[in-house]
């Protein structure tokens, strides 16, 4: 028989995505990730299977925790230009504090491993496509409801829109200046219609 977990799943999935975010996924050791989740290698290793596991769990919740924001934001706030504009806005606010200019986690991995792992590369390409694909429901909810042009091309709509958040978040990095993140939220708005 088994023996069950002794420690919460999604306590330990937190931490060490807050560890993985902050140093990268190749500068984490093993031993900072049992340092910041409070367990031991071997109860890493048996409840996770390796670090590479590990860091795939923290992308999914990263992911699910990402694309059930955008569905609530957008089924909360419209019309859809203004569900558009609060979502490239929550950047802007984001980037206001050292915390939020941290970027993406799913762009940040991109950034270290798409370039030189293949699988990494699907998986991450995964990512941001169901990001894309919760944007893509929002908007053809919205063509559908009247409010976007029936010509709008919401499968290249969505892709732009997930294309200017990574932007925002990268570019927040190391220029948080709110008039310049603004002024690509701005443009950006303009293609919404």
């Amino acid at each position: 028989m088994a023996r069950p977990r002794e420690f919460d799943e999604q306590d330990v999935l937190q931490r060490a995505l807050a560890q993985f975010w902050a140093r990268g996924y190749e500068a984490t050791s093993v031993d900072e990730l049992c340092q910041a989740t409070g367990l031991s290698r071997s109860s890493l290793y048996h409840g996770f299977g390796s670090k590479r596991a590990l860091l795939e769990a923290t992308l999914d919740l990263y992911e699910r925790n990402s694309t059930g924001r955008i569905a609530a934001l957008f089924a909360t706030v419209r019309p859809i230009q203004a569900g558009v504009e609060a979502f490239l806005n929550g950047f802007v606010e984001e980037a206001q504090s050292p915390a939020g200019r941290r970027g993406c986690f799913i762009g940040n991995c991109t950034g270290e491993l798409a370039g030189r792992d293949p699988v990494a590369a699907r998986r991450l390409a995964g990512s941001l496509g169901r990001i894309e694909a919760a944007l893509h429901t929002a908007l053809a909810r919205a063509q559908a409801a009247g409010e976007l042009d029936p010509a709008t091309d919401t499968t290249a709509l969505a892709r732009f829109l997930m294309a200017q958040a990574q932007s925002l978040r990268l570019v927040a990095k190391a220029r948080p200046d709110r008039d310049v993140l603004e002024d690509i939220v701005r443009v950006a708005l303009a293609a919404v219609h």
